[in-house]
């Protein structure tokens, strides 16, 4: 099937499902952005453009059909530090520049999106597969309770000017309001789920607040309380002046550079294991190149039309998977209604109550957070239940990127340690007197210490051979200390002959030393296998 007939499936195999999951998600990606930007300390409208672009750009290019991108939370927190660095800047200049922050962060999304872009290019994406299961797990694990206690912060009323946490009526309505939605989400789909439930629980609830004329916060008051105007904005616009603060950027362009590989590399960790995570829900497969290369574009077009920037939103996805958006027009359908949203639908869509929009996150949660973990937590090894604590706690503590580059550490050593006490080497004579030495196991740094514990150089024979046909030498490390091994045998004056040796190893020995062709036995016929070519070539 060619890409354009593809890509036409995307858009056409579901689109009623796709619309209805898209309006979904446009409604919940509207507190998310806001609350993103309040973080990164950016005006509210910022955020929103941010979700709208990258959005489009990644639902019509990107890797994994279905899955949902927008302003985030991970790479805002990295954000804040440059934008105030940027208007410190601003406010000192002789001509002081209102909010260069927010002009640097424009600038930093372009360096953002050339590394992602040239991520894809040279095919980074495949890497995504080195994450261990136990590391996957946590990862969700940890997700999932940081948008919990992300959605905590919206249960804050201003009292006196300060936000402080609701009390009674006004509490137990917001519960009410919740629990409502959560039961409708939970209950809709054994009904019917030819009507996304997560959608039919947002009107409902908006509708009882609307009509019962409630007291409750909504979309609208939390921008307001947050310091916003409100949603109502215009088209983006090309940020050309950005070309002409590159002046401004003297002496702080390792701040610039350190900052866009930190989000480069946050967003497209986040991206490739939410496209991972929503692989395994819809039992297909993406593409994770194409996702670095889309994300990268779409964070380019933010630096240039004045967005935040962004990556994959886990539990944007979630909704969208859960709700029967499987294809490219859901995406596409909840980018341009949140655009919609900012035109023409502002005041409308400020009176939908947070608490329909929590308990739709709760639902995401409860279905994101992996419970299987407790029943196996148990059963797996120790050190894989270690990881997966770690990675959920750190995920929390930190952030997703620290955690998932944790826990790879923690498995890749792990993995190491346990290969470490492998190597073995079974020890024989010949009847001539020669010692004989059948290596298993790799060698590599980490068995070094195991495998030169072997060998007795002082008491061994005038002959001694060295058998790796069960046995693969994996790095320099490896190569370093079977050089310095055969240096030993051949400075007391003894024979060491090295036997079955890969490939490539015999060309790393006898670069690093030609005198080794003597200790190198060639034209040894493996005595377990042929190379289905060499008999062929042999037989013409």
């Amino acid at each position: 099937m060619s890409l354009v007939q593809t890509t036409i499936k995307n858009f056409t195999q579901n689109p009623k499902n796709d619309i209805l999951s898209g309006l979904t998600v446009a409604l919940a990606l509207v507190p998310e952005a806001v609350a993103f930007a309040f973080v990164a300390g950016i005006d509210p409208l910022v955020g929103l453009y941010g979700a709208f672009m990258m959005g489009l750009i990644t639902a019509l290019f990107g890797g994994r059909p279905g899955m949902i991108s927008g302003a985030t939370g991970a790479m805002a927190v990295v954000m804040v530090h440059l934008i105030q660095k940027g208007n410190e800047v601003g406010l000192s200049l002789a001509d002081p520049i209102d909010n260069l922050g927010l002009q640097w962060l424009f600038i930093t999304l372009l360096i953002v999106g050339g590394i992602q872009v040239l991520a894809g290019i040279l095919r980074l994406g495949k890497f995504v597969r080195l994450i261990p299961h136990p590391v996957m797990l946590g990862f969700v694990n940890g997700l999932a309770i940081v948008i919990f206690l992300s959605q905590l912060g919206l249960f804050k009323e201003r009292i006196d000017g300060e936000m402080q946490y609701m009390t009674g009526t006004t509490l137990w309505t917001m519960l009410g309001l919740v629990a409502l939605t959560m039961g409708i989400m939970f209950g809709l789909p054994k009904l019917t789920k030819k009507i996304p439930a997560a959608l039919t629980a947002i009107i409902v609830v908006a509708a009882i607040t609307i009509l019962g004329k409630l007291d409750v916060s909504t979309v609208g008051s939390f921008i307001r309380e947050g310091g916003g105007s409100g949603l109502k904005g215009g088209l983006p616009s090309f940020q050309i002046q950005i070309f002409s603060l590159f002046d401004t950027l003297n002496g702080h362009w390792n701040l610039i550079i350190s900052t866009a590989f930190i989000l480069a590399a946050v967003g497209l960790i986040e991206s490739l294991m939410t496209l991972t995570l929503v692989d395994e829900l819809t039992e297909t497969r993406g593409s994770g190149n194409r996702e670095c290369v889309a994300q990268g574009g779409a964070n380019i077009l933010n630096g240039l039309f004045g967005g935040m920037g962004g990556c994959a939103m886990i539990g944007q996805s979630i909704i969208n998977v859960n709700s029967g958006g499987r294809g490219r027009l859901s995406g596409t359908i909840a980018a341009i209604a949140l655009l919609c949203f900012i035109l023409f639908a502002a005041p409308l869509i400020e009176q939908i109550p947070i608490a329909a929009l929590v308990g739709v996150m709760f639902m995401v949660v409860i279905g994101t957070f992996a419970w299987s973990s407790f029943r196996i937590l148990h059963k797996i090894p120790l050190t894989d239940a270690i990881v997966l604590i770690a990675v959920s706690a750190i995920t929390v503590w930190q952030d997703l990127a620290i955690a998932v580059i944790a826990g790879v550490i923690m498995s890749a050593l792990s993995f190491a340690w346990k290969n470490a006490k492998m190597i073995r080497a079974r020890k024989s004579f010949k009847d001539d007197g020669t010692k004989v030495y059948e290596i298993w196991g790799p060698l590599f740094f980490g068995s070094i210490q195991n495998f030169n514990s072997k060998f007795d150089v002082k008491n061994d024979p005038d002959k001694v051979e060295i058998d790796f046909i069960e046995s693969q030498v994996t790095d320099h490390s490896g190569i370093e200390a079977l050089e310095n091994l055969a240096d030993k045998y051949i400075a007391a004056g003894k024979q060491i002959t090295l036997k079955h040796l890969s490939p490539d190893c015999k060309a790393l020995l006898l670069k690093a030393n030609p005198g080794f062709e003597k200790v190198i036995e060639e034209d040894i016929e493996d005595p377990r296998y042929h190379v289905v070519t060499d008999l062929m070539d042999a037989e013409v």
